[in-house]
């Protein structure tokens, strides 16, 4: 569909967060006139700069909101839903978020008639996953699929780029501590760099599932090693006892946003990485960068002196 100008116009809920700034710049590039939905729409407010005048517009939208993202999403021709949460604030957020909000998308995106819809939910999405983040992404999917049968799916391994939240973290851990900490150090990833993944949303097929993850396979203890040689910090990798991650898990539940939660323990029990057989970058025509072509450049600045 098509703005008073005769542009295509997108609708990206969640697209103020770290991939969603990602996504909006490459449909703007695209000439598509880009609502960026959220229920803060000043979050976005920096993001109109990715297009030209009245190319970027934030817009009023949070998922649990039904007239307004069934007036988010009118007159769309591509409806991205990238909104996802890594821990709860309150008991069912992860339901109301993955599940909930991703299948009013579907629902009221096919109802006004939107041509195609991308939904990213995440490698670890399983209805018998031990961790509730797991199973809100499969009913998510599930809903997307009911009301949506032609969306496109997208899941990521964990997201790296300049502002991630995973080695920024962990960088910023080397720097203060005498120590690495390693929790869960054999579990394995597959990292992803944001810019693929944001491609990926643009060149993904109706109806197909995808896994994404990068060109190599590491585990959490590789990754701990990689940051420590980026920022050559010498610390020595410490796995933390099991009880010793139990009691900061606890003593931490309270904080608005806890170091480690219980659910991602769980979460940390599997490996991180794609399926053999699931349709990935090469079915998109996509080259995944590999870490050590991009964490260096933003991990630098992490260095000693």
């Amino acid at each position: 569909m098509q703005d008073l100008n005769g542009r295509k116009v997108a609708t990206v809920f969640g697209g103020h967060g770290f991939l969603g700034r990602y996504v909006v710049e490459r449909l703007a590039r695209e000439d598509w006139v880009v609502r960026v939905a959220s229920r803060r729409p000043a979050d976005a407010g920096s993001q109109v700069t990715q297009g030209g005048v009245g190319q970027v517009v934030p817009v009023r939208a949070g998922l649990g909101d039904e007239a307004a993202v069934a007036a988010a999403v009118a007159g769309a021709g591509l409806v991205v839903n990238l909104v996802g949460i890594l821990a709860e604030q309150r008991a069912g957020d992860f339901m109301r978020a993955h599940a909930e909000g991703a299948g009013r998308v579907a629902r009221l995106a096919a109802a006004a008639g939107v041509a195609r819809l991308v939904q990213v939910s995440a490698i670890g999405a399983d209805a018998a996953s031990p961790s509730a983040y797991g199973r809100s992404k499969a009913a998510g999917e599930a809903a997307v699929r009911a009301a949506f049968p032609a969306a496109s799916i997208l899941r990521p391994s964990i997201v790296f780029g300049p502002e991630d939240q995973f080695f920024n973290r962990f960088a910023g851990l080397a720097r203060m501590l005498p120590f690495m900490p390693v929790v869960r150090g054999a579990t394995k990833f597959q990292p992803v760099y944001v810019g693929d993944v944001a491609d990926a949303v643009l060149a993904a097929e109706p109806g197909q599932t995808y896994e994404l993850g990068g060109p190599r396979v590491v585990s959490f203890r590789e990754l701990m090693r990689l940051v420590l040689d980026i920022t050559r910090r010498h610390r020595p990798l410490v796995a933390l006892p099991e009880a010793l991650v139990q009691l900061q898990v606890k003593l931490t539940s309270w904080l608005p946003n806890p170091p480690l939660t219980r659910d991602q323990l769980l979460m940390l029990d599997r490996d991180n990485v794609c399926a053999p057989g699931m349709p990935g970058f090469a079915a998109l025509g996509i080259h995944p960068k590999a870490m050590e072509a991009v964490v260096p450049g933003y991990l630098a600045r992490y260095r000693a002196a």
